[in-house]
Order: structure tokens, then sequence, then C-alpha cells
């Protein structure tokens, strides 16, 4: 378990791929000799918000390895990473941390799209796109964007590379770009969102550094992913006993909150 509070900016140093039938890659992290004091063999540390293994080490040298497998560069941008890259890193949270950030597993759900960052006073405003593939019946693709809106929630929690910030800004849940729109994208399919950099962050993770354009890992908040999953259940067992269509919908939220109210009282 991570906090979303990066402790260092490594750098890569090596890429070496392991497997050339899998496609997976053994990467070594320098620049971090700050976070291995009490690393051992097996440790957990999140790079770019990836929860990796900890295979090699030299902490006197300031490095450590990792090996990288094909689902985690399916779902991630770490298969993009190349020599001198800087990437945000965090060590698992210790049981006397501070719980300054919030609960991140290191599990990326997606990658979005940087689409546009802008000035504001001394921060950084920036506009992300989440990842739109088209259904393909030979290959796996990302989840739908849309599937995805509804654990964006204004002044809620997001991770990206493995930073904690704040939604600002969210796309309607059906869609709908809060940036230009791109026309090979479906509507429905456009959900954008936006987080402030303040100067304190803009020193301290490796986002800043990114170009217009670039994959930036997303991690939904938990608590956010179970209560919708909780939510959704309650609604489809409702909408089954009812005979409905299985499209949610107001008065089958209005019937859930009855039935709660009814409990209670």
């Amino acid at each position: 378990m991570f906090t979303g509070l990066v402790e260092t900016i490594g750098h890569v140093a090596d890429v070496t791929k392991k497997d050339a039938e899998s496609g997976s890659f053994a990467v070594t992290i320098g620049d971090v000799a700050s976070i291995l004091g009490d690393c051992h063999i097996g440790d957990s540390i999140a790079v770019n918000g990836v929860c990796l293994t900890v295979t090699h080490f030299d902490a006197q040298a300031g490095w450590f390895r990792v090996d990288i497998a094909p689902e985690t560069l399916f779902r991630t941008n770490l298969g993009a990473l190349k020599v001198g890259d800087g990437v945000n890193c965090e060590r698992a949270m210790s049981s006397h941390t501070r719980f300054g950030g919030h609960i991140v597993q290191g599990h990326v759900d997606t990658v979005a799209s940087l689409v546009a960052m802008e000035p504001n006073e001394s921060a950084i405003t920036l506009t992300l796109r989440l990842k739109y593939e088209a259904p393909q019946p030979d290959r796996e693709t990302l989840p739908l964007p849309s599937s995805l809106s509804p654990y964006l929630v204004p002044k809620g929690f997001v991770t990206l590379d493995g930073a904690s910030l704040t939604l600002i800004d969210v796309s309607p849940p059906n869609g709908g770009a809060l940036a230009a729109a791109d026309a090979a994208v479906p509507a429905s399919e456009t959900i954008d969102f936006t987080v402030m950099l303040i100067p304190h962050t803009q020193e301290h993770i490796a986002l800043p550094k990114k170009q217009v354009g670039d994959a930036v890992n997303i991690e939904f908040d938990m608590v956010g992913k179970y209560v919708y999953r909780s939510i959704l259940g309650q609604f489809q067992r409702l909408d089954a006993t009812s005979g409905g269509d299985g499209v949610l919908s107001s008065t089958m939220l209005d019937r859930l909150v009855e039935r709660a109210v009814r409990r209670v009282a």
C-alpha cells in the first residue's frame, strides 16, 4: 500500500529485454539512494504509480532493479521508458507513516493522455483525457473511458504516475470534452479531467517534465471503486427482482434510498 506522496525522482539507468517471446523487461532505476536505506530484496516500490518488486539493489550506489511483465507494459506507460527518463518513486507505506495522501494500491487502472499544461499564477493546471481504444475481437484493449467515468469525482482523489492529486473539473458522466474534441473518439468516450500542481509538487514529481500527448498512469480512488461496485450490485439486484431492463435510472436510485430509509426506521 502507498500514499501517493512521491519520495524521490529516480532516473532510468538501464532497460533490458528479458524475454523476447513474452516481451518482459528488467529496468534499473538510479539516483534513488535516499529510499534504499531500509530496502530488501522482494520489497515493493511504486515506479510511476506501479507497484513493482525489487529484484536487485545497491543502496550505496543508489539503484534498484525491477522486472516488468507484459500485463504491466500493456496497462501502463512503463513500456515507453528509456534511459534518462525521470520516474516518481515511493516505498511501500510503513506503519508509523503519517497518512498524508490517500490509499494507493499501485495497481494502475488505465492511462490518460496529457492534453494541456497551462500556467495558473505559480501553479500549473493539467488537462488529461482517458485513453480510448476501440474494442477489438482479437486482442485485449484498455477499459472504455465511459466505464471509468464514475470514479472521477470533482474534489475527489486520483493518482497520476504515483502522485496523489485532487480533481478539479471532470467531464459529464456521459462524456463531453473539457478541451478540444478529438473527432476520432466518440463523445461518450471523451472523458477529460483537470488537476493543479502547486510549486512544491512541481519540484518533487516528474509530471511537469512531460509533454502534451505523453501517457500518464491513472489509478482511481480505491474507496470510490468499492463504493460504486457495491451500489451497482444493489441496483442490479433491485432491477432483477422488478423485471427491469438492466438500465440504471433515477427511479431505481429512489427505490434503493427508500429501502435504506425503511431499514433505518
